[in-house]
């Protein structure tokens, strides 16, 4: 039986809408139909005679509307901590000079590209994807989807499946309990829940010391918002590195000038890979010089607190740099709000709530109105839905992933991951390109599966404790190490997390190769 649809996506973020803007550029009428029974439907006489029924795609989100990520989280200052060139889409440019882009002018941008690339006629809100059953016997997937907007369940099926969902729960953020938060009087909050909070005039404690924490500290102290807390404290539990990067670049607007011989087009891939440059040689340093890396960031940190009386020991961990993820400030955005009487950055260990704050085990206290719970994400893979082939239930979290995109043993399917250690969108761009060109070959050869198979003839690929996150060792990584797939011990088992290698190996390189198993 033919297919309600050619590729089904999951998921309408910024991986999501690339992969439908792939499809989109594609000429090809079908992915999955032969090039000689096209032909043959062609040169039908009768109009309907052959046609197929199969539509091209569908993406489901099963939130109100597009942009993921950038949808969900609303707190103030919501930004992205990657530059926009390298953020936004190779195919359609970021015109904005502002680098670190705030969340909505995010979302703006990803609904802009959806509509000019007409992908926003395929989706399908408030419709989750509960369960994916692969047939052998049909060779094709069947989704049971749920429609919040009326309640109803009902399948549908697909040839290939695309989870591009990211990698984190969007229902609920990680909250640890606290000792006697329930003594707490004020209010408790978690970032991932942030609905127009009255902060205004509001001692304000922001638990937690990543991108989320960075970048709220700042714009709750604010002077010249809407609202600005009395006092803002980042509690933080071991130092974190900080580095300041410039909040606007006007290159763009220079190299694609009236007279200037190149296009927007072309002054924004120039630009966006001055850009991957700078990112790859700076987490190249981290990786094969941490000390180096380590003496500039602390230099950097030195800089920024002089004349100051913030102490240096809050930036300067015991980790490597890029063990976790390196925070970047706009313009030192944190570092001149903390050199003010509105702002603080405390390194203690939390003792137990009490009525009017948090007691911290070197006995300070610090007095709070609201408790920020910036504790980080609580991860699942595919939306959450169950996973089974030909009636077996799949724990995706013990398989290895293919060049980081198709998954062991399980057929059509792939899974969009981004870089941790540079833009997301990066990655997105590869993969989403990769899939196109499988798909394509896939096409022209007449095949209608592939499985990307660990075990071949006289070789094994061996599974590693790594996940596809590399070697980011996160807390919501380490917590969440049996839900993320794993990767091999060979490429193209190995996650590299280097755009260019990986974009050697996405774009150029064949597709067929040993370890990957075609049928018709």
């Amino acid at each position: 039986m033919e297919a309600d649809y050619e590729v089904l996506i999951i998921g309408a973020g910024i991986a999501g809408i690339g992969m439908g803007c792939y499809i989109q550029q594609q000429n090809t009428a079908s992915f999955f139909t032969p090039k000689s029974k096209m032909k043959q439907k062609r040169n039908c006489n009768h109009k309907r005679q052959g046609q197929s029924s199969t539509q091209r795609f569908v993406v489901l989100e099963k939130r109100q509307d597009l942009g993921g990520t950038w949808d969900l989280f609303n707190y103030p200052g919501i930004r992205s901590d990657s530059d926009a060139l390298t953020f936004g889409y190779s195919f359609r440019p970021w015109l904005d000079h502002r680098m670190l882009a705030s969340g909505g002018d995010i979302k703006s941008y990803i609904t802009d590209t959806a509509r000019e690339f007409k992908v926003i006629d395929h989706i399908r809100y408030r419709h989750e994807v509960e369960q994916l059953s692969w047939s052998s016997t049909a060779q094709q997937w069947t989704a049971m989807v749920k429609n919040h907007a009326s309640g109803e369940v009902f399948t549908l099926t697909a040839n290939f499946v695309v989870g591009a969902t990211g990698y984190y729960d969007y229902q609920a953020g990680y909250r640890p309990h606290f000792d006697k938060e329930e003594d707490f009087q004020g209010q408790i909050v978690h970032p991932q829940h942030w609905q127009d909070l009255n902060y205004d005039d509001k001692k304000v404690v922001i638990i937690g010391s990543g991108a989320t924490a960075m970048t709220l500290l700042p714009a709750l102290a604010a002077e010249d918002g809407e609202q600005c807390a009395r006092h803002v404290t980042m509690l933080q539990r071991s130092p974190t590195y900080v580095a300041s990067v410039p909040g606007d670049d006007y290159a763009l607007d220079w190299l694609s000038a009236k007279y200037s011989p190149l296009s927007k087009q072309q002054a924004y891939t120039l630009l966006r890979a001055r850009n991957v440059l700078r990112q790859q040689g700076v987490y190249q340093i981290a990786m094969h010089a941490p000390s180096v890396m380590k003496a500039l960031l602390t230099r950097w940190a030195k800089q920024e607190l002089k004349g100051s009386e913030v102490n240096i020991e809050h930036f300067l961990p015991d980790y490597n740099p890029w063990e976790e993820r390196l925070c970047a400030v706009p313009d030192s955005d944190l570092f001149l709000v903390l050199k003010g009487t509105r702002a603080e950055v405390v390194t203690d260990q939390i003792s137990h709530f009490t009525a009017s704050g948090i007691a911290l085990n070197s006995g300070k206290h610090l007095d709070a109105d609201i408790i920020v719970t910036a504790t980080g994400l609580k991860l699942q893979m595919l939306g959450g839905a169950k996973l089974y082939v030909d009636g077996v239930a799949v724990d995706i979290g013990s398989r290895m992933t293919y060049k980081a995109v198709l998954v062991e043993d399980i057929p059509n399917m792939a899974v969009i991951f981004g870089y941790t250690n540079a833009s997301w969108t990066l990655k997105v761009d590869l993969a989403c390109h990769y899939l196109i060109r499988l798909l394509s070959y896939m096409h022209k050869h007449g095949y209608h599966t592939v499985v990307p198979k660990a075990q071949i003839e006289g070789e094994k690929a061996q599974v590693q404790e790594d996940t596809i996150m590399g070697a980011l060792s996160a807390g919501y990584v380490r917590r969440a190490k049996d839900e993320l797939p794993k990767q091999g011990d060979r490429y193209p088992w190995k996650v590299t997390s280097n755009y260019l290698s990986d974009r050697i190996v996405l774009k150029h390189r064949q597709i067929k190769d040993k370890w990957l198993s075609f049928s018709r």
